[in-house]
């Protein structure tokens, strides 16, 4: 195996680090990021990739937090069609019943699905997501198993649900990671509903409840997600913001109380833009080194990587980076364009990614006559013939 270091990289008062943390205590390649929540992940939108996380794979009590799972199997079945906006759920004893945070429904009486969905968002009415889970599955019960079923489809693996509320229930549990991977899917795939985490206000029968999200009026570019707070919980928040084209998402959960949280959340969402900067080392179909050839026209072919390797750098961690192209070589000719024949390892302090490279061009097998001289050359090079103990070199 041949490995070659192609570059050194030197990135002034930068450094990268886009690994998650499985501890609150900070491993080697993590940023030096703090924070006094107990549970916290930044997340890169575009690529999914945790930029930091505490605990983030801790299934810990979600609060109304998991209320986004309700509405994203909502959102899901609007999009396939087998829901209208416009369509009236009927509201239950058990609903109107229910305490915590309240739409305000009155038992008996239909309400559109569009204002359930704002009840639920906006003034995170425990009542409105009964409605509408014993209105889709009969009961809640029966729409908290098709909430788990949908965490295992969705790759939610630490997030289990017993209800469509998140009341203070054993059976109610997802890590920040799950949380932020659900947030990532809404504005992925349900943006034509997105908008309606980031309206300030919802009136029901009379009853005006204001947006708690606080990034929403204290950073500016936020425009979702959900709060939520039991005493089993804590306070907590999932928040997105984008601005110049990034977006981030932010889960911080078991804080102590509500200003905790709006400061928390506030400080860790500006160290999500102003600690993070993206840089492209290379761009798709950029040489990045040779292979040498064996019995080839040519002695080597230039290799090329075929995406982007593009990383997302923390400013404080390190200042190298280090690439390097490793290869099985020689390599036997022919050599065809466009073969993947190795690939690209950039290493980034203890972490390291890989890249695959192909040939960016094409070499044929020597001729009969080409052959001969090659083992004829050979032949001709005569063995280095090691110096004997004590003789002159």
């Amino acid at each position: 195996m041949k490995i070659s270091v192609l570059h050194h990289f030197r990135i002034a008062a930068a450094a990268c680090a886009v690994v998650a943390l499985a501890d609150p205590a900070r491993a080697a390649g993590s940023p030096p990021i703090e924070t006094d929540a107990p549970f916290a992940v930044i997340m890169d939108f575009e690529t999914g990739e945790v930029l930091f996380g505490k605990d983030a794979d801790t299934p810990t009590a979600p609060a109304s937090m998991s209320k986004l799972m309700t509405v994203a199997i909502v959102f899901e079945k609007l999009e396939a069609g087998e829901l209208s906006l416009d369509d009236a759920f009927k509201v239950s004893r058990k609903a109107w019943k229910t305490g915590g945070s309240k739409m305000w429904v009155r038992v008996d009486t239909k309400i559109k699905l569009g204002d359930l969905l704002r009840g639920a968002i906006i003034q995170s009415g425990n009542d409105a997501c009964i409605v509408i889970a014993e209105n889709i599955a009969g009961s809640e019960e029966a729409f908290a198993e098709l909430m788990n079923d949908k965490a295992r489809e969705w790759g939610l693996n630490e997030s289990t649900f017993a209800n469509a509320t998140g009341l203070p229930d054993p059976g109610q549990k997802m890590s920040t990671r799950d949380l932020a991977a659900l947030a990532r899917k809404i504005i992925l795939d349900f943006a034509p509903y997105y908008g309606i985490f980031s309206e300030p206000s919802f009136t029901w029968e009379k009853i005006r409840q204001p947006n708690r999200n606080p990034l929403l009026d204290g950073f500016e570019g936020a425009d979702g997600l959900k709060t939520g707070h039991t005493d089993e919980s804590g306070f907590g928040v999932v928040g997105s913001a984008e601005r110049n084209g990034d977006r981030r998402i932010l889960v911080v959960n078991g804080l102590e109380d509500q200003r905790a949280r709006s400061r928390e959340s506030l400080r860790l969402m500006r160290v999500a833009f102003n600690d993070f900067t993206r840089r492209t080392l290379y761009k798709a179909g950029d040489v990045v080194g040779s292979a040498d050839v064996f019995a080839g026209e040519a002695a080597n072919v230039a290799l090329s990587v075929g995406e982007d390797v593009s990383l997302i750098l923390h400013r404080t961690m390190l200042d190298e980076i280090e690439a390097r192209v490793i290869y099985d070589g020689p390599l036997a000719a022919p050599v065809r364009e466009g073969r993947q024949v190795g690939y690209l390892r950039v290493r980034i302090d203890d972490e390291t990614r890989d890249y695959p490279v192909f040939a960016a061009e094409a070499t044929d097998e020597l001729g009969v006559f080409g052959k001969i001289a090659l083992g004829a050359r050979k032949l001709l090079l005569k063995p280095e013939t090691p110096a004997a103990a004590g003789a002159p070199e």
